[in-house]
């Protein structure tokens, strides 16, 4: 199998509030979009965020339309604190705070408008001691 691109289409009901949410607090820009539907992309990234209105017909398999649960949107990055720092000065909505798991993955996890989650994550050096900061 040749993979020749990524992305992640999530099923939203103001397809404009999330766009503009990643844009604003991850950096992405327009790659194309229409009534119901936008794609973005990262300089950065090799993976397309792509936003479709529920309701939309197009969306398949209609079983999955209107919700996405249990799905995280997960980027990892070099700098987790900082991003950290940046986001909750922004006044980005913050679901769960900075936290370090055993095996070295630091984390926070963050909602935009529509509710959908997005996760930072830097690898550090596996401790169980690591610290978390609220």
């Amino acid at each position: 199998m040749d993979i020749t691109a990524t992305a992640v289409s999530l099923n939203v009901a103001d397809v404009e509030a999330s766009a503009d949410w990643a844009r604003r607090h991850l950096g992405f820009t327009e790659a194309m979009a229409a009534d119901g539907f936008c794609s973005l992309e990262h300089p950065q990234s090799a993976m397309n965020l792509i936003y479709l209105r529920t309701g939309l017909s197009s969306f398949k398999p209609a079983s999955a339309a209107g919700h996405a649960d249990g799905v995280l949107v997960v980027f990892t990055v070099e700098d987790v604190d900082g991003e950290y720092a940046r986001l909750r000065a922004a006044g980005v909505e913050v679901v769960t705070p900075i936290e370090t798991e055993p095996w070295g993955e630091r984390y926070f996890q963050m909602a935009d408008p529509n509710g959908v989650v997005y996760q930072l994550v830097q690898w550090v050096e596996p401790t169980a001691a690591q610290p978390t900061t609220p």
